[in-house]
């Protein structure tokens, strides 16, 4: 019996049998339509036609079965292509004729066209109400006031960036360009997006490649710095990259960088590296990477930094940037993976006295880096719950007042921004919105330089058709729209600022016939630590749910850990290459000039002497401070607690 919907027999039946008796017949056939040609009763041009299909069948056939990699070509010769030929056209056959509006993979039709339309300044209104099912699972919804305001775009739509230790801070757009480096994307590409960002006033971040002559349009930039140091390193024997100091400072006071930040992963592929082989080096990638002159080696970008290699060095090298840019914002950008790591770097905040002047939350779901499928859907926290962890740290640990939150996550509408805007974040990023937003047609090409739109290639032929003039308009266009859209509903809440959207503001449902606003959405591995709670992991840690409690405790062992280990390491506790501020070199001379038996610590006495030596007062209380400071009860103090006293010291003003 024949199975219903089974392949046609004469497929199953094919092999290299049938193969060449039908090859047999097509050489008959055309031998014959030769005769019949010269007989006048054919067409001339239909021999030479069958004839050309004749040696092709027969070239590809001998082909498959020549070849031994592959059982399907020798088991079904010629046949087999059109598999393969329907396998290479599947995700245009997907995106045409079968993808519903609403299937968001990545991003569905819907999504697409709302923002083509706004990019291009058409209207954007949809007829006879949504096409969602309301009582489905998942759906999201705002809940809007009877009493709706006016939100002012000219104030409404701005964030200041720029902590305590911040001398430059800047005035950042709720949504701006996302992390895409040039290389990833073309010249072409990368200018129209950077003029885009010129014109709507909104910045744009480089990626980790470096700043290319792309990024020096006009648009403020935000300058990505990963493990390869790109534009900021240099080049060691075997491909290690090393940061500079001197070639960071050069580049971080151009007048287009107006923040930094500091990348320890990213959502598309969290905690991996890549490797750019010397072959694709181009001049202009060289420039931008500052390589320097050729030939040019391998370009390691290894999965972890080696300026820093622990939460207080890390928060040292934020200083140092700091001071290095002329006190430009520093912040870093992560994807969260193990909840007690970002927790360690809370208590390395509050060690030092050193906080990032803003942190990037970056969501699994993020897409424009290549990466191996397992990293792409299964490595890293969703935007959702790794915003939530982070807020909720900061704030438990009297931080967050401090450090603004800029999330990234296929924010692409105003809905989707003001969402994000009610987990936490202050800003926004986009990356794959503003592609689209270029022209992406979501070919799924992005890591073949094959992009049809000429958008993630380095062939000239394809980028050339990107008109950057047109493009950057379209750009600008689309991020005006977005955040209007985002700013009246912000308005239809009742509130006057993006900066009052609470989760309650956002309810999804749960089930057919029960929804949570996302106040309740948390469950107890994610519970929230909220604003009016600030502290409270300080002052009042029995308090906290038993998740987030363990979490911290768990996040301050490993950062002692961790420290405790560089300390062991040398004496006067940080590692001869470690880079260090001016206020940090002058502490660290001080710290070793007492410590006389270089044991990596000093007493009381080493303390008091110190102190008076500086002229410190002597209403200053060693004990007080030893009960203060002595985090790991050792009745002496190590180099980052002499360091913070001193900063204690200084801003009681008590020492001259």
């Amino acid at each position: 019996m024949k199975d219903i919907g089974g392949v046609p027999d004469f497929i199953e039946h094919w092999g290299p049998q049938p193969f060449r008796r039908l090859g047999y017949g097509l050489v008959a056939a055309s031998l014959g339509s030769w005769y019949l040609a010269h007989l006048s009763e054919l067409n001339h041009i239909m021999p030479a036609l069958l004839s050309t299909i004749t040696a092709g069948y027969w070239y590809l056939g001998l082909k498959d079965l020549g070849q031994k990699h592959q059982a399907l070509r020798s088991n079904f010769p010629v046949l087999i292509h059109i598999r393969y030929l329907l396998e290479s056209i599947r995700p245009e056959i997907q995106q045409y004729l079968v993808e519903p509006d609403d299937v968001a993979l990545p991003f569905s039709r819907e999504m697409r066209t709302v923002i083509y339309q706004r990019a291009k300044g058409l209207p954007d209104t949809r007829a006879l109400g949504t096409k969602h099912d309301v009582y489905a699972e998942g759906y999201e919804w705002a809940a809007h006031s009877m009493f709706p305001k006016h939100v002012d775009e000219a104030t409404g739509g701005r964030v200041t960036i720029g902590g305590p230790d911040c001398s430059q801070p800047y005035s950042a757009s709720i949504l701006n360009i996302s992390a895409m480096s040039y290389g990833a994307l073309s010249g072409p590409a990368v200018s129209a997006l950077n003029l885009g960002a010129q014109r709507g006033g909104f910045y744009h971040n480089t990626g980790e490649g470096g700043i290319s002559k792309f990024h020096k349009m006009g648009g403020d930039v935000v300058w990505n710095i990963g493990t390869g140091y790109f534009a900021c390193g240099e080049t060691l024997p075997g491909g290690k990259r090393r940061f500079d100091p001197t070639l960071f400072e050069k580049n971080a006071k151009l007048d287009c960088v107006k923040m930094i930040e500091i990348k320890l992963s990213q959502g598309a592929k969290p905690a991996h590296g890549g490797v750019l082989p010397a072959s694709k080096i181009t001049e202009e990638i060289a420039e931008a990477r500052d390589l320097g002159d050729g030939p040019h080696t391998d370009c390691n970008s290894p999965p972890h930094h080696s300026a820093f290699k622990s939460p207080w060095q890390l928060m040292r090298f934020i200083a140092v940037l700091r001071e290095l840019s002329g006190g430009k914002p520093i912040g870093f950008k992560l994807c969260v993976g193990q909840p007690h790591e970002f927790a360690a770097l809370c208590h390395a905040m509050l060690e030092t006295g050193t906080t990032p002047d803003f942190i990037t939350v970056d969501g699994a779901e993020g897409g424009t880096g290549a990466a191996p499928l397992e990293f792409q859907n299964s490595i890293g926290f969703p935007l959702a719950e790794g915003l939530t962890i982070v807020d909720s740290l900061l704030t438990g640990a009297g931080l967050r007042d401090r450090v603004k939150l800029i999330a990234s996550g296929k924010v692409h509408s105003g809905f989707s921004l003001v969402k994000t805007l009610s987990l936490g974040a202050d800003v926004t990023n986009a990356a794959r919105a503003f592609m689209f937003s270029l022209g992406c047609i979501q070919a799924l090409k992005c890591n073949s330089n094959t992009c049809p739109t000429g958008i993630t290639t380095q062939d000239p032929a394809l980028s050339s058709g990107l008109d950057v003039a047109s493009k950057s308009e379209r750009v600008s266009n689309f991020h005006a729209a977005t955040v209007h859209s985002a700013l009246e509903i912000v308005g239809a809440l009742g509130l006057e600022s993006p900066t009052e959207i609470k989760r309650s503001h956002v309810y999804r449902r749960t089930s057919g016939i029960t929804a949570k606003d996302f106040n309740r959405q948390h469950s107890e591995f994610f519970p929230l630590i909220y604003k009016w709670q600030s502290g409270i992991l300080l002052d009042d840690i029995d308090a906290v749910p038993e998740y987030m409690r363990r979490q911290w405790l768990k996040g301050k062992e490993l950062h002692e850990r961790m420290r405790n280990q560089e300390v062991v390491a040398m004496p006067g506790g940080v590692p001869a290459d470690a880079p260090m501020s001016a206020y940090d070199k002058q502490a660290l001379e001080t710290f070793r000039k007492y410590d006389t038996d270089n044991s990596g610590d000093i007493d009381a006495t080493e303390l008091r002497s110190a102190l008076d030596d500086m002229g410190a007062s002597r209403d200053v209380n060693v004990a007080a401070l030893l009960k203060k400071y002595d985090s790991d009860t050792n009745h002496s103090f190590d180099v980052v607690e002499f360091t913070k006293i001193l900063k204690q010291v200084q801003v009681s003003g008590v020492l001259s």
